[in-house]
């Protein structure tokens, strides 16, 4: 394997679909017809992945003794040693810096953003990992950033219904996320997360129905919200509900019956049935998006 290709597993790119987040500021204000505006958020998206893989290289760094005796971790560039700590450190800095000076670009608001979110990752990183619930709640904050990141890209509110969306599903995510590993560490007797002793499959079970429900509340609502009216003229976004009931009820068989939530974003990837539905939700939502004032389906 090449130096570079080593570097760029690093860098961890399957995960920048999470960066995804950033466009939906872009896609729910109905501004993508506004190339500036699109031009502003491929900035911000791009300044989120910098600064996430070197997020993600700092938190190699920290966890390097624990990856190691992980049975997947272990294979990581810094763990596995194809990279020196060093050289994360030198590469992680490298990105922030160029994280920073594309936010800066498109424009003050942005570098603010992204700062807040290096800061809460490093925090993250540094301890809070280790402390039961806030672990998934800080998780959850990071992509909030990301909605508060996409919008100050664009200069536009984030109505208070996606922040909420967004919230919910990460955490849904985040325990979904937890649970799965849990299980994993008792099947192999190792578990390179020390926060999972505090957590039991029981509680986190409770949590995740917790979570669930009120995920696919926030969103019906944010459906049919005054705002979201207000900016498309139609409630027919209430046509995308049953996609994200079916990707919701999808991921928990994921979780739960195939035991393939470990990594949330390879498990979404990988699901043939889950990309066929988020297939048909973008086609869903940008029809309304575009034609939905045309459609007087609901009342």
């Amino acid at each position: 394997m090449g130096k570079s290709v080593i570097y760029l597993s690093a860098l961890r790119p399957v995960q920048w679909i999470k960066n995804g987040f950033v466009l939906a500021p872009l896609v729910f204000s109905h501004q993508f017809t506004n190339w500036v505006k699109c031009v502003n958020t491929g900035i911000a998206f791009i300044s989120f992945c910098a600064i996430s893989s070197a997020i993600y290289l700092f938190n190699d760094i920290c966890d390097y003794r624990e990856d190691i005796q992980h049975p997947v971790k272990k294979h990581r560039a810094v763990a596995s040693g194809a990279i020196t700590r060093q050289q994360a450190l030198w590469l992680a800095v490298m990105l922030t810096a160029l994280s920073l000076g594309l936010g800066w670009f498109a424009g003050g608001r942005l570098i603010g953003v992204v700062a807040i979110y290096a800061l809460v990752n490093v925090i993250y990183s540094l301890g809070i990992k280790h402390v039961p619930i806030v672990d998934v709640m800080t998780i959850a904050a990071g992509f909030v950033l990301r909605i508060l990141g996409g919008s100050v890209a664009i200069s536009v509110a984030p109505s208070h219904w996606l922040v909420l969306c967004t919230i919910m599903i990460s955490l849904f995510l985040g325990f979904t996320k937890r649970r799965a590993e849990l299980i994993s560490a008792g099947q192999t007797n190792s578990s390179a997360r020390i926060v999972l002793k505090d957590y039991s499959v029981a509680f986190l079970d409770q949590v995740i129905a917790v979570v669930t429900g009120a995920t696919i509340i926030c969103y019906a609502l944010y459906t049919v919200d005054a705002r979201t009216l207000e900016v498309f003229d139609t409630r027919a976004m209430l046509l995308t509900v049953p996609s994200v009931i079916y990707g919701i009820f999808r991921y928990l068989y994921i979780a739960y019956h195939l035991n393939e939530a470990e990594d949330p974003t390879r498990a979404v990837l990988s699901d043939i049935p889950t990309l066929i539905n988020l297939a048909i939700w973008l086609i869903i939502a940008v029809m309304v998006v575009i034609y939905g004032k045309e459609l007087k389906l609901f009342a």
